[in-house]
This record gives C-alpha cells, sequence and structure tokens, in this order.
C-alpha cells in the first residue's frame, strides 16, 4: 500500500513541475515582449494623437498617426513630409503635428496664398481649396533664408496654424520623426 502512496506523490510533484515551468515559459515570453515593445517605442516607433485643427483637412482632432522615429536618422527631412515634433514653450511642453515646407539653404515667401521656394511657385496638392483660400491663409511673409540644420514648417490649415510663422524655423533635433499613416479612426485610414 505505500507503494502505491508514493506513486501518487511522485505524480503530483511530475503535476506541480510541469505547471511550474509552464508558468515560467509563459513569464519569459510576456517579459520579452515587454522588453521588445519598450526598445521599439523608444527607439523606432511612436503613435501620436492629433489634437486642434492645424493640419485640417488632412489630420482631425482625435485622428492617430504612427511616427518613425528612425526616418531622419537615416536620411534628411523631405518637403511635404508629415513631422511631430517638440515645442517648448516657457513651463510647458507639447508636441506638434506639421508639414516640412522648406529646407535648409532655401529661401521661402509667401505672397497671396502662394509660397515660393527659392522664387518658384510651390504645387500643393495636399491643401484643401476650401480651408485655404485667398484671404484665409495667415498673411504673407518673408522672404526668409532657413538656417542648416533647420526646416519652416507649417500646417495645412494656414490660418489655423501655429508653425514655423510664428515660432521659427525648426531645429531638425526638435523632431521627433516622420508620421507615415493614420491608423485611426479605421474610417480615417490613410498614407501621408
Amino acid at each position: 500500500m505505500s507503494a502505491d502512496v508514493d506513486h501518487e506523490v511522485v505524480a503530483d510533484e511530475g503535476r506541480l513541475g510541469r505547471g511550474a515551468r509552464a508558468f515560467g515559459e509563459w513569464a519569459l515570453v510576456v517579459a520579452v515582449a515587454l522588453f521588445v515593445a519598450i526598445v521599439v517605442r523608444t527607439f523606432f516607433l511612436a503613435h501620436f494623437v492629433v489634437e486642434g485643427s492645424s493640419m485640417y483637412s488632412t489630420l482631425s482632432t482625435g485622428d492617430r498617426v504612427f511616427v518613425n522615429k528612425m526616418s531622419y536618422r537615416l536620411h534628411d527631412p523631405n518637403r511635404g513630409d508629415v513631422v511631430v515634433l517638440h515645442e517648448i514653450t516657457g513651463s510647458s511642453e507639447r508636441d506638434l503635428i506639421k508639414r516640412v515646407i522648406a529646407l535648409p539653404g532655401e529661401e521661402i515667401e509667401s505672397r497671396a496664398c502662394e509660397i515660393r521656394i527659392d522664387g518658384r511657385l510651390l504645387v500643393e496638392p495636399y491643401l484643401d481649396p476650401t480651408v485655404v483660400t485667398p484671404g484665409n491663409c495667415g498673411g504673407d511673409f518673408g522672404p526668409v533664408v532657413i538656417p542648416e540644420g533647420t526646416v519652416f514648417v507649417l500646417g495645412d490649415n494656414r490660418a489655423g496654424s501655429q508653425d514655423s510663422r510664428a515660432l521659427g524655423p525648426i531645429l531638425e533635433d526638435d523632431i521627433v520623426g516622420r508620421a507615415f499613416v493614420v491608423f485611426w479612426p479605421r474610417s480615417g485610414w490613410q498614407w501621408l
């Protein structure tokens, strides 16, 4: 009879050992997944929630975009890129989302709602003609030569945007990354 008892005890220990191993394996999987998520979020990819109307009609309040944080470590910003950048004013800090319009060394100016880069008219197919209309484009500015290491950014809703017209050229180091897709709401999914 004692042999049967010993056999049952050994069977229970085997079940406990398998359960502990399974728990350990799952704990390892969860730990690795969390580590990978933190590394990706810190160095490669972020998401940003749009607030305000400065990029209307391309982006609206509540839109969520993915931001490639590695993009500008691999190449310089390009005209037309939608970027997330840090803005620090006084004691508050918030991120902004804008479009790169002019690059280092270029001269930019705006007259009668037309942007000119080095004297040539900039064609902007991403602007909504019902939003950016003559008299509703934020006024004339420039000419301004963009210093090295900076870019000139504007919102797509020119009359409702705090951008390089007020902030001046933006340091490339203040760019968090390039927004490349709207992923939420699903009905608004689009590549940027």
